[in-house]
């Protein structure tokens, strides 16, 4: 990987100092490890040629970053932790900005781009590095990178206590349609759509009922990082292992309807461990059916070649901006997802009728969620997480976020990928709608082991080619 540049991007100079408090939403994710989000774009000669990407895109790329940082000026900012603060916050003063690195790599970008199974440490030097510190941390960054005569990539790591995936997809599309929308006068901040201006509005969170300390999360969760309370360095992650294998695959629409005509055919035949009514549903969706089939293809595929390994468990990140009370408007930009655990038995996953047991209880989790349900305690994850003989399995990002439509003036995303999925040393899901805008899901998946990959992968295909 060759550096062309390392650079600072401030937003434009009329901005001034600013503030935002952290909420309990955001502050479950302080000090956890950054995620990172890398775009692939093709990009046809002459614009991919060394000299004018260098002369002609980078500077288009960065000035439309200024611009959006208009809109995102908290971005742009750090944590801090101000002595006098019961919470710490997100601060920009003038002359902060965000780290940009411009690079060129002599990878083949088809690669790069290609779904199957690939070693997931070949993603890393595309991501940026997101700098902390005790008494700071940053709160996004960036990279560009060539593929001479092919292509480049946009990467971003983000600081989690900030953003969640929505907002990051927003921000994303923001700065897109900023770089699509620039004039010649690049003094000039174009305006931005309406849904794509966010808001930082942390008056409309209202605490909920019990607030689990910071503190005693981050003692159980890293007993090992026993410090100052107010220590905002990011804890670093143990070496992700030589093996870890990086894939993607995709639910057709067509798919989706077989899985969900399977699964509603045999709701009623189907008996689960636990005693839980479940009443049949008109339809389910696809995010329902996607985690079961993708949960129960992991599962089965870990205890295909781990035969001890057997109890498995299933959470995901809910958005909650529409089930607060107040609701949050769509583009409130900071943290707003809470862990929810799915109550299928560990043994479950495995059994023949694995899919729709799954589905089931994803399915009466959803709906729970829907009706208001009460926050789950992160202690119920970490307690779970602390019977070394269960297996989680997490879902991260959405098929409704539309990542595939973050174009920057020279077309559609050729692939999105979440580079960081490997750091949680489990098997982990990414959702995204496929790039075709057909209806499909498209689904990341990281797994620690080549042999589970390649029996996930035969599972997988088998599942879709049965009759029903």
């Amino acid at each position: 990987m060759k550096i062309h540049e390392q650079c600072v991007v401030a937003p434009p100079p009329s901005a001034t100092q600013t503030s935002i408090t952290l909420t309990f939403f955001d502050l479950f994710w302080l000090r956890l490890r950054p995620y990172e989000l890398t775009f692939f774009y093709s990009l046809p000669p002459p614009h991919s040629e060394p000299s004018f990407f260098f002369a002609n895109v980078v500077p288009k790329l960065k000035t439309s970053l200024s611009h959006t940082l208009h809109y995102f000026l908290p971005l742009a900012g750090n944590i801090v932790w101000p002595s006098d603060s019961p919470k710490p916050i997100v601060q920009f003063t003038p002359g902060n900005g965000v780290s940009v690195v411009v690079t060129e790599s002599d990878a083949e970008f088809n690669h790069e781009i290609d779904y199957s199974p690939r070693e997931a440490a070949r993603s890393h030097p595309l991501a940026p590095h997101l700098h902390s510190s005790d008494s700071l941390a940053s709160v996004v960054s960036f990279q560009i990178t060539l593929f001479p005569n092919k292509g480049f990539s946009i990467s971003m790591s983000i600081n989690h206590a900030v953003l969640d995936g929505k907002s990051a997809a927003m921000f994303i599309k923001a700065w897109a349609f900023l770089c699509r929308s620039q004039t010649n006068n690049e003094t000039q901040i174009p305006s931005l759509v309406p849904e794509l201006e966010p808001s930082f509005d942390r008056t409309l969170i209202k605490e909920p009922d019990f607030t689990e300390t910071l503190t005693g999360f981050l003692l159980k969760r890293f007993p090992q990082e026993n410090r100052d309370p107010r220590c905002l360095k990011i804890i670093p992650s143990s070496p992700v292992p030589k093996d870890a294998i990086r894939a993607k695959f995709v639910l057709t629409r067509r798919d989706l309807e077989k899985i969900k005509r399977r699964v509603l055919l045999k709701w009623d035949v189907v008996e689960e461990s636990k005693s839980t009514v479940f009443s049949k549903p008109p339809t389910l969706s696809s995010f329902v059916v996607t985690c079961a089939y993708v949960t129960v293809c992991i599962a089965k595929a870990v205890h295909g070649i781990d035969r001890e390994k057997q109890k498995f468990a299933f959470e995901f990140a809910a958005d909650w901006r529409s089930r607060l009370e107040p609701r949050l408007p769509d583009n409130y930009c900071g943290n707003c997802v809470w862990n929810s655990l799915v109550n299928a038995d560990p043994s479950d996953y495995i059994k023949e009728e694995g899919v729709v047991i799954v589905a089931k209880h994803i399915h009466r989790k959803v709906k729970m969620l829907e009706k208001g349900a009460a926050f789950e305690r992160f202690s119920q994850i970490m307690d779970l997480l602390r019977k070394g003989d269960v297996q989680m399995i997490g879902a991260a990002m959405s098929n409704r976020f539309g990542v595939y439509d973050t174009d920057f003036g020279w077309g559609k995303p050729a692939k999105v990928e979440m580079t960081s999925m490997e750091q949680n040393k489990t098997p982990r899901i990414g959702l995204a709608e496929t790039k075709d805008g057909s209806g499909g899901v498209e689904v990341e998946l990281v797994i620690m082991n080549k042999h589970v990959m390649d029996l996930f992968a035969t599972l997988f295909r088998e599942g879709l080619c049965d009759d029903d």
